[in-house]
This record gives structure tokens, sequence and C-alpha cells, in this order.
């Protein structure tokens, strides 16, 4: 679903820049590195970062003058979180992403990784590129916190001991960082207080937050198609979140089937009718709303009605993916 029209039609013309643009900044001289990395991005999806990005822009800039640098650095976000995919789907055995292969069934698993390493060390240099010391040291991070994030993850796989605020921790090192980081080197690049840089950061981390529980109900309740990807893939891959973990605590049964690693050929439907005959939805759902208020709140500290006003159908259109 592509939210733009739906929030400010200011910006349709530089989201659709970026789509030409992102095909050009790819360009790698050998042709499967460049084909894999081409493969995913005609895939589309739902550019939600660059939208933020373009957003804040667009609010905190004298006469509502994108800078390009703006537009780059929408640019750079979008390759690294693709590049992020890449790396998720092989770690995750996912077949599909966005209804098309994933780029190691399409090619191998070697030229997935290598095609996800190529896209982050392409982002980098443009990152170099933008001579802005303050957010190559934020954007930066982001890459570290991938990889934090993935490690967390695999270190506890079924492990039915891991509590809601490592679920929380993890979330956000795979997802909420970028989002936050980008918020805050958007409105870096506008030259902002730094008072007003962090609130961004904090709208963003919160928005990321609820992004990531949202995504967890719908590997539950969600359709393939919805999803961009398999429905139940973790439960079947050992990722515990919020709907699971609500779900085991008003029923023991689901610690014995995280035990066995949902093995058994009925184990995943049965847990999957478990987790929507519980509280467990509607818990995720309020845990999800908690971090769209505290991201509306972040974004009311700022003096800005036009950030305010823009960044709330970004908002509602998180929780209302739901519907």
């Amino acid at each position: 679903m592509n939210v733009v029209p739906k929030i400010l039609p200011t910006i349709q013309r530089d989201l659709l820049i970026l789509e030409k643009n992102l095909q050009k900044m790819i360009s790698a001289k050998h042709p499967i590195l460049y084909a894999a990395a081409e493969h995913l991005f005609s895939a589309g999806g739902k550019r939600i970062r660059p939208t933020i990005i373009l957003l804040i822009a667009l609010s905190t800039t004298k006469n509502l003058n994108i800078l390009p640098e703006h537009k780059r650095l929408a640019e750079i976000t979008e390759i690294i979180h693709t590049a992020s995919l890449v790396h998720d789907d092989v770690i995750d055995e996912c077949a599909t992403r966005r209804g098309v292969n994933t780029v190691h069934n399409k090619f191998s698993t070697k030229v997935a990784v290598l095609a996800g390493d190529f896209l982050f060390a392409q982002s980098s240099w443009y990152l170099a590129n933008l001579n802005n010391l303050e957010v190559v040291k934020n954007i930066s991070k982001v890459i570290t916190d991938f990889a934090e994030g993935e490690v967390r993850q695999s270190l506890t796989c079924f492990d039915g001991d891991i509590s809601m605020d490592k679920y929380i921790e993890k979330s956000f090192y795979k997802t909420a960082s970028l989002i936050a980081s980008s918020s805050k080197a958007a409105a870096i690049i506008s030259e902002t207080s730094p008072k007003t840089q962090n609130q961004f950061y904090l709208y963003g981390k919160h928005l990321g937050l609820a992004f990531q529980i949202v995504d967890d109900i719908l590997d539950i309740i969600g359709s393939p198609v919805s999803l961009g990807k398999p429905a139940g893939l973790d439960l079947k891959n050992g990722n515990l979140t919020a709907p699971l973990l609500f779900a085991a605590q008003e029923n023991s049964t689901v610690y014995s089937l995280i035990a066995r690693e949902f093995e058994q050929e009925n184990d995943i439907p049965k847990t999957i009718e478990i987790i929507k005959n519980s509280n467990a939805i509607q818990k995720s759902y309020d845990l999800a709303q908690e971090h769209i208020q505290a991201s509306i709140q972040a974004i009311n500290k700022i003096n800005n009605n036009l950030a305010r006003e823009s960044l709330s159908y970004i908002n509602n259109y998180v929780i209302k993916r739901l519907n």
C-alpha cells in the first residue's frame, strides 16, 4: 500500500524521483550483484522511512524547501533498510518478499549475502559524501544496531524465558533504530536545535517500535499478501514476539510448544489458534498504541504544527495496518 497520496501530495514527486535514483545508486560492475539488488528494489515497498524523512525535511526547512541532502538521506535510508531485508531473508530462510522471490531464492545464499554487503557499502559511501559528521555518526550506528539485533535474535531463538523488555530491546535494534536515527538526521540537516533533534529521535524510536509490534501481530493474523512474506514465519524461526509472549502468560501450553521448537506437524497452527483465542492480540495492540502515543507526545513537544499534522498521518497508517 502506498501511503503517499493520503499524506502530503507535496512529497509525491520527490518519492517518484527517489525510486529512479535508487536504481542509479545501486549500479555495480558485476551484473549478478546489480541484478540481485535491482530485483529487490523493483519489488517496491511502502517507503515509510523515506516518507518520514521528507516530511520532517518539509516541516523544518525555510519556505518548505526540501534540501538535496534530505533527498539523499531518504535514499540512503531505504538502501540500508533493503540491505537489512536481504540479510534477514537469508537468516529466516524466507522464500518470498513483497510477493517476489527473495534474493537468495532467486540467485543463491552467497549472492544474497554479498548483495546485502554491497548495499551496506553503497549506503556508507553515499553517507560519507553528505559531508556532515553528525549525520554520519547517527546513521552509521544503525548498521551496528542491525548486527546487534540479529545476534540477539539468534541467541534467543526458542527461548521461553525471554522477557518483554528484551523483546522491545531487540525490536529497537532491528527496526526502530533506523527510523529514530534517520528522523534525527533529517532534523540535523535542517539545522534545528539539539532539543528538537532529540524529540524527532524519540518520535522515530517509538513509531519504529509500534511498527515492529504491528508487524508481529500481522505475522499471526495477517495474510501473506498483506505481509509481503509467509505468515507464521516468526514462530517457525523461533523469534518470540509480543503476541506469543502474552499468550504464554495466559496459557502455559505455549511454553511446551516453544520448548520442542514447534517441530510437530500441527504445532504452529495450534500455537496460532491459542494466541487468537487469548487476549494476546489485544494486549499486543495496546502495547503498539502505547508507543504510538509516546511518538505523538514527542512530536507535540516540538513547536511545529506542520510536523505534527503531517507525521500524524504516518502514525495512523502504522496502527491502521491491522484494520
